[in-house]
């Protein structure tokens, strides 16, 4: 199908796309990378009247540290995520989860900010980014502010962004030294997730100093675990001890029925996958 009509604005400055983005209100669609929103267009499921391309600023691109803080640009590629080394040493979690978003082309023109303002439960990063304590940098009309994971998922598709506000940077602390993974279960490569698991873990001495675990796609939002964080603190990191530990996944989840599973079906996955994730983030 082809788009509905629209105008198209591409600013150079966040400032600029803020104003642009105020003065056409509800009309308005946001452009990153395209990779959610164009899909939507030719089936004529939005029907904007403005899209607001940010392709142009420089700024809200690169990877860069901040004192004791890791700021990643809300337009940085999932491809220069993954790979970016600041990244792998300091939030492990996220190039790991990056690494399973799509295929190769998306990654290419996908973007981290585009993908956790899409705000997807199946989505692969917003339960990486909720475990890792990320906060979200957002400009509007009244300037800058800064939304925590857990206030920035509101329900399905929706986000803690008002109008004429978008999604610059998101910064997190580093968690160097913590070993990860990021487990999913899908019924085809490169689909969305119909259950993921977000894992990261400290071990000294064979045993789970901390732990802290995040699902994906068990509630209209990603869900922090922390009936099984708090099993696994203090138990050795033997499969025997984190398997018990993951039988507390499915608490405080709301997962849906849809044409990929049942609730009953996505509560098992959660335990096994929990399970499997600690595992294999306790091993290195």
């Amino acid at each position: 199908m082809i788009p509905a009509q629209f105008d198209y604005v591409a600013p150079s400055t966040v400032e600029e796309a803020v104003v642009a983005l105020t003065e056409a209100g509800e009309d308005a669609k946001v452009l990153a990378g395209g990779q959610s929103l164009l899909p939507v267009l030719r089936m004529r499921l939005a029907d904007p009247q403005v899209i607001v391309d940010l392709g142009r600023i420089a700024a809200l691109r690169g990877v860069r540290e901040d004192g004791d803080s890791l700021v990643i640009g809300a337009m940085t590629t999932h491809h220069d995520v993954q790979r970016d080394p600041l990244v792998q040493q300091h939030a492990k979690l996220i190039a790991l989860a990056t690494r399973t978003v799509a295929d190769p082309q998306v990654r290419h023109r996908g973007t981290f900010g585009g993908s956790l303002a899409h705000a997807d439960p199946a989505g692969d990063l917003p339960a990486p980014a909720l475990v890792l304590d990320a906060e979200m940098v957002v400009a509007g009309p009244s300037g800058r502010r800064t939304v925590p994971a857990a206030e920035f998922f509101v329900d399905y598709f929706t986000t803690a962004l008002q109008p004429g506000e978008l999604l610059v940077e998101v910064r997190m602390p580093k968690w160097t030294g913590w070993r990860a993974h990021y487990e999913k279960f899908n019924r085809v490569a490169q689909a969305w997730s119909i259950v993921g698991v977000a894992a990261a873990v400290q071990v000294s001495d064979g045993t789970i100093a901390q732990a802290r675990v995040g699902l994906t796609n068990m509630g209209p939002t990603p869900i922090r675990a922390t009936g099984v964080e708090q099993a696994l603190v203090g138990q050795p990191a033997t499969a025997e001890a984190i398997r018990a530990a993951a039988q507390h996944a499915t608490e405080g989840t709301s997962p849906a029925s849809d044409a990929s599973a049942d609730v009953e079906y996505r509560e098992h996955l959660a335990e096994v996958l929990t399970g499997r994730a600690v595992l294999a983030a306790a091993g290195g």
